[in-house]
């Protein structure tokens, strides 16, 4: 039986990610300690090309994990825990991440391709140079005035959840007294 032919049975002629019936092929889930069908995914095109070029995701799309991670087949485990990780500064799929089980071996294989990606990615610290992640949650050490408005963010103010800028290190947002708000690193400390 072919690759193909394999997955299509496995995944019932759907997008093993989203559910989606239209525009399915084969993609080889990158860094796998397996080969052939374990190593793939059944996706539609609109998941591959989301998942090639970081630059296209669209994060409500990607809200079908919800179901998807939770399929018996590592490679689609795998595929669904990297692109949560990806999209963790939504909010939302930390939730999902938290909730994720995994096998050792199968969580070691979705972090070997996600430390590839992040060698060359913007790296955040706070005050003290302790790396910040998406989902950390911080400490103003400063009162900080807001611009565009009149609030003050008060000195020892925690900022849950906090999301990363993907291209400054200097910068992440969080929400203040119900506001969302780009905060410098060098006024937060990590909790």
């Amino acid at each position: 039986m072919s690759l193909e032919k394999e997955l299509q049975q496995r995944s019932e002629n759907k997008c093993e990610l989203c559910g989606n019936v239209e525009n399915l092929g084969v993609f080889e889930v990158p860094n796998s300690p397996m080969s052939g069908a374990d190593a793939s995914v059944y996706i539609c095109s609109t998941c591959k090309n989301q998942i090639e070029d970081p630059e296209k995701v669209d994060a409500n799309h990607w809200r079908c994990l919800n179901d998807s991670m939770w399929s018996t087949v590592p490679a689609v485990q795998v595929m669904a825990w990297r692109m949560l990780n990806r999209l963790r500064a939504e909010g939302w799929p930390q939730d999902l991440l938290d909730m994720m089980y995994m096998e050792d071996d199968v969580k070691e294989w979705a972090k070997a391709g996600v430390a590839e990606a992040k060698a060359d990615a913007v790296i955040h610290r706070d005050s003290n140079g302790v790396v910040l992640e998406a989902g950390d949650s911080v400490v103003l050490i400063k009162d900080l005035k807001v611009k565009g408005s009149s609030m003050v963010a008060k000195q020892g103010t925690a900022v849950r959840r906090i999301s990363l800028d993907r291209e400054n290190e200097k910068y992440i947002e969080g929400r203040v007294d119900g506001q969302q708000i780009v905060i410098i690193t060098d006024y937060v400390k990590k909790v």
